[in-house]
């Protein structure tokens, strides 16, 4: 049946919202799929004469297929682009071993070009540059209370104060400082 393969390729974004191993193997399969309709359509369209007029529906269904096959993989792509994305805001530029092992050199590359892009905007921003992937929310207030959920060890802030961040510790630190442990999941934000 035609596109199959393409619509189980799709149907592993909806499993899950982390970002899976390349499925290299469905992917060449969709790719073959539509080069093989191609060659079909094709075939049929030369041997086209006045005397033997084309199977029309037949060609419509394969255009369609192909088509279809096309934005499904389109999809798949763009969804895993727009994963990384996400990753890199809230991660930051250095991905875990977990996502990185997952990805293929393709999007290594554009997740580094990416970092660069964004890297090169957040210099330009003031004299000194602005990181814009700190503040992901607008704080309520400069200091927030946080509790360790890892042994990270000392940490020293931007004014020279150090901090031992053990597990099961609680600290009043400021927002700034503190949100990208937050996001790698070293320290974890208490609600008051």
């Amino acid at each position: 049946m035609f596109g199959k393969e393409a619509i189980k390729l799709v149907g592993e974004l909806e499993t899950s919202e982390e970002i899976k191993p390349f499925n290299a193997t469905i992917f060449r399969q969709v790719l073959e799929e539509i080069q093989s309709l191609y060659e079909e359509n094709s075939k049929d369209v030369n041997a086209i004469t006045e005397e033997n007029p084309a199977p029309k529906n037949t060609l419509i269904v394969r255009h369609f297929a192909m088509n279809r096959n096309k934005r499904c993989l389109l999809a798949y792509l763009y969804h895993r682009m727009r994963r990384l994305r996400q990753a890199r805001w809230e991660l930051g530029s250095i991905l875990p071993p977990e996502i990185t092992t997952n990805l293929i050199n393709p999007e290594i590359q554009w997740f580094q070009a990416y970092n660069k892009i964004l890297a090169t905007y957040m210099r330009s921003i003031g004299d000194d540059g602005l990181n814009i992937t700190n503040d992901v929310q607008p704080p309520k207030s400069l200091y927030i209370e946080v509790r360790c959920v890892q042994d990270y060890g000392k940490f020293e802030f931007d004014d020279g104060q150090i901090v031992n961040l053990k597990p099961n510790t609680y600290h009043l630190l400021p927002r700034a400082q503190c949100e990208a442990l937050i996001r790698q999941g070293i320290l974890e934000h208490v609600s008051s």
